[in-house]
């Protein structure tokens, strides 16, 4: 791993941290404020999630066309922009979507990078890295983030924006490498989707795609539920009880990234199937519990096998689009898909809560419907497509 490798990887734990931290310091206000709708929260994580799905066409071209170094920097002053809207006490909904638009820059050029650090040999890796840090940082920023946020929101707002601007230093002293062969191509809906059609024509990308949407959507509604399920269950009426809860799954992903590169490689990428289904049954248990204890470890199991699903996906993801359509174009119809899924799932879960389901029974449905979706997956791949262990990136 190069210097530049960390240099990268402590842009991105910096602009995680302070992601979150907004995201909590919003969370914050909300439950002080008089009128509390329950709504509110999956709508935050919507507005975020926009962005994603709306300049997916442009965030990879941007990626690819232009230094990825140069799309980091761009992209933490777009976040950093949001902040100081969230300062200017501008309706949150609005402000966090810029913060959304930042990221949807942002994503692409951060992952796309990577081919370009490391040899392919050590992808998985350093997906590993990048994946244990992330949530290291969502860790710290939601707790930290929280607990600042109790004292004075205006401290949480103001240090987040220091931290976007201190990863957009950082950024500066990246390579500043450009796809010289994705030149002539010009970003726009036809053609994003004549890329999203030749990328499928990729032996795995099919799979890996819809596994990535797939654990994201899972991810986000987890979430968002653990907001509501947490003050019903456990009794937890605090931001930061909640975000330190969640603290349990995040140390699972650390474990789960930091250990998957000795469990798969990207020859036997079928093997994130069994973890995937571990990682279902842990929110069906998560649901029948009431102990705290008993939480805090099924949600470390969670965590551990979420981390050992989608560290190998995202190495697949970049190693079939580096030579293919870009690396930086892969990401972004990976978001494309991802964040289409996680606005379907925080819309279906939003509406069930208008009609008063319970948290309890949101989390037994999400585990449910999470097992059942991996079971078509492996099905449909295994028998109708070319079996998976078969295949070698």
């Amino acid at each position: 791993m190069t210097k530049s490798f960390f240099a990268l990887l402590m842009a991105q734990f910096l602009s995680a941290f302070a992601d979150n931290a907004v995201l909590f310091t919003i969370i914050t206000i909300v439950i002080h404020s008089p009128d509390n709708p329950q709504w509110y929260v999956p709508a935050l994580q919507s507005a975020f999630l926009i962005a994603f799905v709306v300049l997916a066409p442009w965030s990879g071209y941007l990626a690819d066309r232009f230094a990825k170094s140069q799309v980091l920097l761009l992209a933490n002053f777009v976040k950093a922009f949001g902040g100081v809207l969230l300062l200017c006490e501008v309706e949150p909904l609005l402000a966090y979507g810029i913060v959304g638009v930042g990221a949807a820059i942002y994503s692409p050029a951060k992952y796309g990078i990577l081919p370009e650090l490391v040899e392919s040999d050590n992808l998985v890796k350093a997906n590993s890295w990048i994946e244990g840090s992330t949530i290291l940082a969502i860790l710290l920023g939601m707790i930290i983030g929280a607990k600042v946020a109790d004292a004075s929101t205006t401290i949480a707002l103001g240090g987040a924006v220091s931290l976007f601007l201190f990863s957009a230093l950082i950024a500066c002293y990246l390579p500043k490498y450009r796809c010289d062969y994705l030149t002539d191509v010009r970003p726009s809906l036809i053609e994003f989707f004549r890329q999203i059609m030749h990328f499928f024509m990729q032996p795995l990308a099919c799979f890996v795609i819809l596994s990535g949407a797939l654990f994201w959507a899972v991810a986000a509604t987890l979430r968002v539920i653990l907001v509501g399920w947490a003050p019903v269950v456990l009794k937890l009426n605090t931001a930061s009880d909640i975000a330190q809860l969640t603290l349990f799954l995040a140390i699972g992903i650390i474990i789960g990234s930091s250990v998957v590169s000795k469990l798969i490689s990207l020859k036997s990428l079928s093997r994130v199937g069994f973890a995937a289904y571990g990682m279902a049954l842990s929110i069906i248990s998560l649901s029948f519990t009431d102990v705290m204890l008993y939480a805090q470890l099924i949600l470390l199991l969670t965590g551990i096998m979420g981390g050992v699903f989608i560290v190998p996906i995202n190495a697949a993801l970049q190693n079939i689009g580096v030579n293919n359509i870009g690396t930086g174009h892969a990401v972004a119809i990976q978001g494309f898909f991802q964040n289409v899924a996680m606005l379907l799932a925080l819309s279906i879960y939003s509406y069930a809560v208008a009609q008063s389901l319970s948290p309890i029974a949101a989390m037994l449905s999400l585990g449910i419907v999470f097992f059942v979706a991996v079971l078509a997956l492996t099905l449909y791949h295994f028998y109708v497509n070319k079996p998976i262990y078969k295949q070698h990136l």
